[in-house]
């Protein structure tokens, strides 16, 4: 309990920089060991700036405030993940400007093999609609283990939500203010579903507006928690094409539907497309062949006609033991390999490493690694 207040309180040292924060957290192993040594930082982090020292001496620590904060989570159902949490998004994990404290609320593994955000303008046309409710439906066929992200907000965002609740798939969005209030208000209902079918992610504790900034540092919480970025739509400039290039700058697929020339909605993805930072999607299939997502159907038609998986030659003890982690359960992120095969992840790298040299495994976006047959 004491780590979740300990957390808080760091996140909402709003003087320092996020990043100094995620760095001392990773270094010390915990907010509580921060917040503890924050008098005389240099101590314990010799090569921590005298300024950054200074401004934790100086930073007030709302304890009261944290602890109010974690009961009312408390009440209303909502969890609160650190970033060493095995709940908080392990995607997100690996982007250097990830929050250290997200506020949840939902039903929705955050850490599943497939996450996709689908996002654009919030003036879509009737095919821009059309484009999402097919790309899903595809899914819901294809590959219904997908988690669908987006921000709520009008146009394409409310689009893939609701098109994924009605085909069955969870979708989680990602909030620009508190849990206490949600922006868009005529959006509640379909946020409630989400609840049971998906769930409700923020950045900002209780009583945060929706001020214009927090929707486009949102975006970066959209690109980084999900394994590819979908452009539907997006005029020349807009918080789509935002949310593209912080994917990018991750090192994240991609795409963007190609729209008609001149279209005013259609100019930022013809962009994309034209300068080569996008890859083309029409539908679900090349979303799922640009990714090496086997869908249901190919892994159905695989165990029935008996293709079994090869025993690989000339293993070692540990590479057998990686192996037979991803046998289980493929394409799992390195995170949780390293917790499945009890390897610690600098060793457990080196080893992804060799076995990708030897045709074994497959490394795909997100930190996630694939069992070759």
């Amino acid at each position: 309990m004491s780590e979740l207040v300990n957390a808080m309180m760091l996140a909402a040292m709003r003087r320092i920089p996020l990043f100094a924060k995620l760095q001392l957290y990773k270094q010390l192993g915990s907010a509580t060991a921060v917040v503890q040594n924050k008098s005389d930082i240099r101590a314990v982090v010799p090569d921590a700036t005298e300024r950054l020292a200074v401004m934790l001496r100086e930073a007030e620590e709302p304890q009261r405030w944290a602890e109010q904060e974690l009961q009312f989570c408390i009440d209303k159902g909502i969890k609160v993940l650190t970033f060493n949490d095995s709940e908080y998004p392990q995607r997100l994990r690996q982007c250097e400007d990830a929050p250290l404290v997200v506020y949840y609320k939902g039903t929705a593994n955050l850490n599943p093999k497939h996450v996709i955000n689908i996002i654009g303008t919030r003036h879509s046309t009737v095919y821009g609609n059309d484009c999402v409710r097919r790309l899903v439906e595809q899914l819901r066929e294809s590959c219904p283990d997908t988690l669908i992200v987006s921000g709520l907000a009008y146009g394409i965002d409310i689009c893939a939500h609701r098109n994924a609740l009605d085909n069955g798939l969870e979708t989680v969005a990602v909030l620009a203010h508190g849990l206490d209030d949600l922006y868009p208000h005529c959006h509640r209902d379909t946020a409630s579903k989400m609840i049971s079918q998906g769930g409700l992610l923020t950045e900002h504790p209780t009583r945060t507006p929706a001020d214009k900034k927090n929707f486009v540092s949102r975006n970066r919480i959209v690109a980084g928690m999900s394994d590819a970025t979908i452009l539907v739509e997006s005029a020349s400039k807009g918080g789509g094409l935002i949310t593209a290039n912080i994917a990018l700058s991750y090192s994240r697929s991609v795409f963007a539907f190609p729209g008609r020339v001149g279209d005013v909605y259609s100019e930022g993805c013809n962009n994309l497309l034209k300068h080569g930072s996008a890859v083309m999607i029409t539908s679900a299939d090349d979303l799922l062949t640009e990714m090496s997502w086997e869908s249901d159907k190919a892994m159905e038609l695989k165990r029935k006609t008996g293709i079994e998986r090869q025993l690989f030659p000339e293993l070692s003890a540990e590479e057998r033991s990686i192996v037979n982690v991803l046998a289980k359960e493929n394409d799992l992120q390195i995170n949780q390999l390293t917790v499945d095969s009890n390897i610690p992840i600098n060793r457990l790298s080196s080893l992804l490493f060799e076995m990708e040299m030897k045709g074994i495994v497959r490394p795909l976006a997100g930190g996630i690694y694939h069992l070759i047959c």
